[in-house]
């Protein structure tokens, strides 16, 4: 993923910028360091306001590690943070760095929205500002979790695993690496863990994401060409069910509506509900219209204009437009046991609105304007050689035409004296 200096800078606040505009450390092309570009960022709209007189900040803030994990902390010892501090937190074992991303008010806010109680005593706490010596081994250890994870992948393919390491996450003192895997069964994973307990000399913890958590663990850019949802500011993965497909009438076509992480596009459920209220002033699709004609089945509905398709059983090939309220007419009429007269009767003629065609006046129009062959220099020069050819030709000949002199007309004179 790319994206400006301009958005490294203002996302990435604890990383200073190299002399080519990347993120120092940058090795991923838009993954900096910290891993703090535009990933689930919350905007504090209470920071320039003041508490209160007598009122004591809240204890608790919240900080993010790799790829989006954000975790709540009470900060015991009162230090003064502010967003895009790192700090070194309580873990087990030793501790682990992040980056906080939300002091204040609003955390009291998060944890509510999470179900985490605040006054509970399980919640870690916060050791001290991250020092120098911190952030070298938080750095260090970062730097092999791409090798690491090349090296898991080998040696779950040695062991004839279905799984799939998808991501390693180191601890801030480097005393352990967390491993994230995805798979479809269950999977028995115990020799594997000695293997990497071997090869990696380190304490190893395996944790088990579904696929839609693999996805937003990863990033990446959308078929819309943003980047994607779950990555970015969704926090809740609700189910998806093909439904929500039907009722927007798209089509099925798995392709479209699969996301990266192969289950369906989230942002299928964001105008669901609109098109349900919309549909409520609809009649049943399946619902059936006697006429004297006969019987007519709805084909299709427009939600947008309400208007709906309909054709008699033994003509399915004539299709005729009803608005709503007609239908709903016919419906009414068909419960007190009449029918119809016919479906021309009610038929709406929709008026094909002329689509402006739009012309260039310059004529550059076409797509394959500059994909014309240049002309070569020998065909000039042969068009040289041919007009100098023609030209000689044309001096010779003229040198050849002889001129002829100029007749003289003969006057004859006669004497008008006779002698």
């Amino acid at each position: 993923m790319l994206f400006s200096n301009t958005t490294y800078i203002m996302a990435c606040q604890s990383c200073s910028t190299s002399d080519g505009g990347a993120p120092k450390g940058c090795k991923n092309n838009g993954t900096c360091g910290t891993d703090s570009c535009n990933k689930l960022t919350v905007f504090d709209w209470l920071s320039n306001m003041s508490l209160p007189n007598g009122q004591t900040p809240f204890d608790c803030v919240e900080v993010r590690f790799k790829n989006g994990r954000k975790e709540f902390y009470r900060n015991v010892e009162k230090i003064t943070l502010s967003i895009g501090d790192i700090v070194a937190t309580e873990a087990s074992p030793g501790h682990d760095i992040g980056i906080v991303t939300l002091t204040g008010e609003l955390v009291k806010i998060q944890m509510k929205k999470k179900a985490v109680d605040h006054n509970s005593k399980e919640i870690a706490k916060i050791y001290r500002k991250a020092s120098q010596k911190d952030i070298d081994i938080w750095s260090a250890a970062r730097d092999k979790e791409e090798p690491m994870k090349v090296k898991a992948r080998e040696l779950a393919i040695t062991h004839k695993l279905e799984m799939k390491i998808s991501d390693i996450e180191f601890q801030g003192d480097g005393s352990k690496a967390t491993f994230y895997y995805t798979s479809n069964d269950r999977v028995d994973f115990r020799l594997l863990i000695k293997d990497f307990a071997r090869v990696f000399n380190n304490r190893i913890e395996m944790k088990q994401v579904g696929l839609r958590q693999e996805a937003s663990r990863l990033g990446g850019i959308g078929s819309c060409g943003r980047e994607l949802c779950c990555s970015t500011w969704l926090t809740d993965f609700r189910s998806v069910n093909t439904s929500a497909a039907r009722y927007q009438q798209l089509s099925l076509n798995p392709q479209k509506l699969a996301g990266q992480c192969g289950k369906l596009k989230c942002c299928l459920n964001y105008e669901l509900d609109t098109y349900l209220d919309a549909l409520k002033d609809f009649p049943d699709f399946d619902l059936k219209l006697k006429t004297d004609k006969g019987d007519a089945l709805c084909q299709k509905q427009d939600i947008f204009k309400g208007l709906m398709w309909y054709a008699y059983t033994d003509n399915f090939a004539n299709w005729h437009v009803l608005k709503i309220e007609q239908v709903k007419e016919i419906v009414a009429q068909n419960k007190l046991n009449k029918n119809a007269s016919s479906l021309e009767d009610y038929a709406f003629e929709i008026v094909v609105e002329v689509e402006k065609d739009f012309n260039n006046a310059m004529g550059q129009e076409s797509l394959t304007r500059f994909d014309q062959p240049k002309k070569s220099k020998n065909r000039n020069k042969n068009k040289n050689k041919i007009t100098s050819s023609n030209s000689n030709q044309k001096t010779n000949q003229e040198q050849n035409i002889i001129p002829q002199p100029k007749k003289t007309p003969i006057i004859i004179k006669k004497n008008e004296n006779k002698e």
